[in-house]
């Protein structure tokens, strides 16, 4: 074995021993939380404008849509709590009968994993169907940005593209319904209901660098479906465009 096969062999597995030193995984998933005696409040600037919805739109039949979702994140060795609301928005219309829509923004806190100084952060992954139907509530494609504290001697981490999926793999969610929707508000109107996927593989990590296999270690990836979850309880806010 060369010289910068060893010390490559003896940097990954220092890095994943630090790691896998101070992870704790959570605890067991907690569902469908009280809902606060106070109305979300939505922020709709992020709403794509009248002159982004698609041509032949009538603004007058399109609404946007702002989501926030907390719940639980199970990904690989990685069992954390949501509990910053992930937040969608996007707007949703029918153009010649057809539905559509026309995707805004998608914003996330960074979730803290376990005792470690590792973060993973939800980002849009490239794709979104938010249309429900009898078979899934809505399908959409998120990646998970790492990050780090810098604590316990680690080495940085890449300042971008280090992450959990990518634009070119992202995690492809199926979401289904695990409470129906019910009606919060109706002046401002608001909705909630509850959604899952239990199905999807998440893979190895990309864009790491040199310490991917030790992040690949800590975070136990790949993982097959069956093995992660997404759990969501959702809010929406709703506003016409006229």
């Amino acid at each position: 074995m060369t010289k910068s096969r060893v010390t490559m062999n003896r940097f990954s597995t220092a890095v994943a021993g630090a790691l896998l030193a101070g992870l704790t995984l959570g605890a067991a998933p907690a569902h469908a939380a009280e809902q606060a005696a106070e109305l979300p409040k939505f922020d709709f600037s992020a709403c794509p404008t009248v002159e982004e919805l698609p041509e032949g739109a009538d603004p007058g039949t399109w609404r946007c849509e702002v989501m926030h979702a907390t719940g639980r994140l199970r990904l690989g060795s990685v069992d954390e709590p949501l509990t910053a609301p992930m937040k969608i928005t996007f707007a949703e219309g029918r153009v010649d009968g057809e539905f559509r829509q026309v995707f805004g923004e998608m914003t996330a806190a960074p979730i803290r994993v376990g005792g470690t100084p590792l973060t993973l952060t939800p980002q849009y992954g490239g794709y979104s169907d938010f249309l429900s139907d009898d078979t899934r509530r809505g399908e959409f494609d998120v990646k998970f940005a790492i990050g780090a504290g810098g604590r316990h001697g680690l080495p940085a981490l890449p300042s971008k593209g280090c992450s959990v999926g990518s634009d070119e793999d992202a995690i492809h969610l199926v979401l289904k319904d695990t409470y129906p929707t019910r009606v919060i508000s109706k002046d401002p109107l608001i909705v909630a209901f509850g959604a899952q996927d239990t199905e999807f593989t998440a893979p190895r990590t990309s864009g790491c660098g040199r310490l991917g296999r030790a992040l690949d270690r800590v975070l136990g990836l790949p993982s097959p479906a069956g093995a992660n979850a997404f759990e969501m309880d959702v809010t929406v806010g709703i506003k016409p465009y006229i």
